[in-house]
């Protein structure tokens, strides 16, 4: 069972809206695309910023940044386990593209409002990325995340 990009799309945006609701950093992200992929579920989508709302899109021609790396990464990031940038300088995250726009994602990564989360998932998410950096979720594995994220194409 896979979602369909409508409804992973969806997910996403809700996330979005209440992790950086707060946030008055997202006018850097206006009409600049950042694109996302999670290179061991080959999945990826363009994340922008228009008329006060995230905008995101399956595919793109302009790419102003471009994070990738494995699942696993990512859940270190939003658990706050690891900075992007030394996941970067360990060869575990890519990063490419306009260096200013970059760095202000990166910070815009760490002011992320966890507490807008309910605290369940706040603390499953937590959790799942303590099990990502001790190690007992394997690196680049399948699963049900990678059916979870399969492309509709």
């Amino acid at each position: 069972m896979h979602l369909s990009f409508f409804m992973q799309k969806k997910l996403l945006l809700e996330l979005l809206d209440r992790l950086l609701s707060e946030d008055n950093e997202l006018d850097s992200l206006h009409h600049k695309w950042l694109k996302i992929e999670v290179t061991d579920l080959k999945f990826s989508c363009y994340l922008s910023f228009a008329e006060q709302k995230f905008v995101i899109k399956q595919q793109c021609k302009k790419r102003d940044v471009i994070f990738s790396g494995a699942l696993n990464q990512f859940i270190l990031i939003a658990g706050r386990k690891e900075d992007p940038d030394t996941l970067f300088f360990q060869r575990r995250l890519v990063i490419e593209g306009d260096t200013e726009l970059d760095l202000e994602i990166k910070n815009l990564l760490d002011n992320i409002y966890f507490e807008n989360l309910s605290p369940f998932i706040e603390k499953s998410l937590n959790h799942f990325a303590t099990f990502v950096q001790r190690g007992l979720i394997p690196l680049g594995g399948k699963g049900v995340t990678a059916s979870f994220f399969a492309s509709d194409q």
